[in-house]
């Protein structure tokens, strides 16, 4: 297969225009002694939204590979396949991040499951890993419970990683994402569920769990930082322990969906890796769009003009928006301000309540939360959108670069 370097960071970039400027950061970076692989990544979803094919994604990225000479590993990622949606990307993508959130929760059969159990007895006592203090609670009805709830999804992980290499070979990268239900994986969990991937023989390279804490879309952590970071040191001691165990690949590693702007995080996760060597997948979306809008609003006239009129749609629209992503945002729909009220701000103050800085009293995170889902509304617009994109991508550009090398990737992997 494919290797995966021992740290990537997705980025999407939804309306396929900003490659170079992303690409621009990941440079600084590597100037800074790091190199990290970008993944480019566009769900199914993203690409019905906007009218996009997938081949755009992987158009883009090359293009500005070859302008920018970029010599390190880089990928283009099939993002929240299915087996319905997947053979779209087939041609395209290299990276595969298989979605089976659905099928998590449907029961297996207990012949099944009492199957999975014989086949693995060190799973039904109390597991001893190193660096983690206490060892890891099973038993063989612990370990049987929480095979009833995932055996289905890792069976369908396993037939979607069957039919895609079945067309591209070893040609691939391997993610499995469990991050879009509604319980979050504790470490026994992902013992098991990792034990279950191995056994359909996956060679995961990343896997992607729920978290405790809300992981909003472009907007900090909300949880408890002391927990969050025993539960992360637990879940890279739990993927070393099954990379031994159950031969999965050494460059398995974890992955952080919607981390983006989880900047009460980026400290906790780089001394974890600093401590333990470990591998480092991070997934975002949104951002690039979120910058592009902020471009638009810095750069006044026209651009100006259609951040506001993008806003004042989403503000009338917010629960047809907001539905889809329901999960993953939290808006006080009375801290939004009014499109009246935006209509009189310069461009300066509606890109700082975008901008994700905290200590700026005018950001506001419902605003930032909310043109975040509301991407479609710009797609809309056709290429009045992309034209000023075209138009402004210096000042667009400078945000994209700013905003991903001085709010992530340096506070993540330098400090």
């Amino acid at each position: 297969m494919l290797t995966l370097p021992r740290f990537s960071f997705g980025v999407g970039d939804r309306f396929a225009h900003e490659a170079e400027a992303q690409l621009a950061a990941f440079e600084q970076l590597a100037a800074a002694g790091v190199v990290v692989a970008p993944v480019w990544n566009k769900s199914n979803r993203e690409h019905t939204f906007i009218g996009s094919e997938p081949a755009s994604v992987r158009a883009a990225a090359a293009k500005a590979v070859a302008a920018r000479a970029w010599s390190h590993p880089w990928f283009v990622d099939a993002d929240h396949i299915r087996l319905d949606t997947v053979d779209r990307f087939l041609d395209s993508s290299d990276f595969f991040t298989i979605d089976v959130a659905d099928s998590i929760g449907k029961p297996a059969s207990e012949a099944d499951v009492a199957a999975f159990v014989a086949r693995h007895p060190e799973l039904t006592v109390p597991v001893v890993i190193p660096d983690i203090t206490a060892a890891i609670p099973l038993t063989a009805a612990a370990t049987a419970a929480i095979a009833r709830t995932y055996l289905l999804a890792a069976r369908e992980a396993g037939a979607i990683f069957r039919h895609i290499h079945a067309r591209r070979g070893d040609d691939i990268v391997i993610e499995v994402s469990m991050d879009e239900t509604d319980a979050a994986q504790t470490p026994p969990d992902l013992l098991v569920i990792l034990a279950l991937l191995a056994d359909e023989k996956i060679p995961l390279q990343t896997i992607a769990p729920k978290f405790t804490g809300r992981f909003n879309k472009g907007v900090d952590y909300v949880g408890d930082l002391a927990v969050f970071e025993r539960e992360f040191s637990d879940d890279l001691a739990v993927l070393a322990h099954a990379v031994a165990r159950y031969g999965l690949p050494a460059t398995l590693k974890l992955s952080v969906h919607s981390g983006s702007d989880k900047f009460s995080l980026y400290p906790v996760i780089r001394r974890a890796l600093a401590r333990t060597g470990a591998g480092l997948h991070v997934k975002t979306a949104g951002t690039t769009w979120l910058e592009e809008m902020i471009g638009l609003a810095e750069a006044g006239g026209d651009g100006l003009a259609l951040a506001r009129e993008i806003y004042a749609y989403a503000y009338d629209h917010v629960d047809e928006l907001c539905g889809p992503y329901a999960s993953v945002i939290d808006i006080d729909t009375a801290k939004l301000p009014s499109p009246a009220e935006v209509a009189t701000w310069p461009g300066p103050t509606l890109a700082a309540a975008l901008r994700h800085v905290p200590t700026n009293p005018d950001f506001n995170p419902h605003m930032r939360q909310l043109v975040h889902v509301s991407f479609k509304v710009a797609a809309k617009q056709g290429t009045r959108y992309t034209d000023l994109l075209v138009a402004n991508r210096d000042i667009v550009a400078r945000q994209v670069t700013e905003n991903l090398f001085d709010r992530h990737l340096r506070p993540l992997f330098v400090g």
